[in-house]
């Protein structure tokens, strides 16, 4: 099995190698695609499930709220469980009782720069990895309809720090909704502010907060404090991926264990009161 390669400038060619195999490798390099592809699979329909669901979100014996509903905004919300306050209808089956939070968080994740990578390969197999060819027969990048939208990311982020917020917020005020009516530490305590802190860690490693701190700054020399900052960030940036990854964990996890406790499953067990 050979390749062959055209002479430069002939016409109708783009100079790229003609070779009939999709790829000489001889090592697995389907696996890290196929594990991506399940994992955000196995992501997508958690989530889904449970945000449609409807049920078994709040505690309100420890005012735990599942960051798949927060903030909640149906009239059906449980009163306690809206502490933003509610819009003055039920909302239907098919729309989240975050109906605001969601769609943002979503398109933050959709657009963010690694999952473009995680999910063009695994996914859309664009290519699935190097060396491989890749089964479509045209380029046009991110600068056509629909793909173009990819560029908002930017504004998502500032969408995302507000709920990185609302979620901060909520782990805090859990904080004072003890078994005496005061401070208490459950172990949901502990796991809502495990996922608060990464999702931080998620949000500020994203490489437009880099931006926001140094993307159009010509020199640093005159303002130490804002270089400070863009190094702190530009440190998180380098696991971004992994944070990527490891909130996609938490998230479920801090659902999933506030999904037990609201359905009497399991009780949360108390630490300090």
């Amino acid at each position: 099995m050979t390749a062959t390669l055209p002479s430069p400038g002939t016409p109708g060619t783009n100079n790229r190698a003609r070779i009939s195999a999709r790829t000489f490798r001889k090592d697995r390099w389907w696996l890290g695609p196929v594990l991506t592809a399940l994992g955000l699979t196995a992501f997508v329909v958690y989530a889904t499930a449970r945000v449609f669901q409807q049920d078994n979100y709040w505690v309100e014996e420890h005012h735990y709220l599942t960051p798949f509903y927060s903030p909640c905004l149906s009239a059906s919300c449980v009163p306690e469980s809206a502490v933003f306050g509610t819009l003055p209808w039920a909302f239907p089956w098919f729309l989240p009782y975050a109906l605001i939070s969601l769609p943002f968080l979503l398109l933050f994740r959709f657009t963010c720069y690694y999952y473009r990578k995680a999910y063009y390969r695994s996914i859309w197999q664009a290519p699935t990895a190097c060396a491989v060819s890749e089964p479509h027969d045209r380029y046009t990048g991110e600068s056509r309809f629909p793909m173009i939208g990819q560029n908002l990311h930017r504004y998502f982020f500032y969408a995302a720090v507000l709920i990185s917020l609302v979620n901060t917020y909520d782990a805090t005020i859990a904080l004072a909704h003890g078994e005496n009516g005061g401070f208490g530490i459950g172990l949901g305590n502990l796991i809502l502010i495990v996922n608060v802190v990464l999702l931080w860690c998620y949000t500020l490693s994203c490489h437009s907060c880099r931006h926001v701190f140094g993307g159009r700054a010509r020199s640093f020399g005159t303002r130490p404090v804002r270089y400070w900052m863009w190094t702190q960030v530009s440190r998180l940036n380098t696991r971004h991926m992994l944070f990527a990854w490891i909130t996609l964990g938490t998230l479920m996890l801090t659902d999933f264990y506030v999904m037990l406790v609201a359905g009497g499953t399991i009780s949360d067990p108390r630490i300090f009161n």
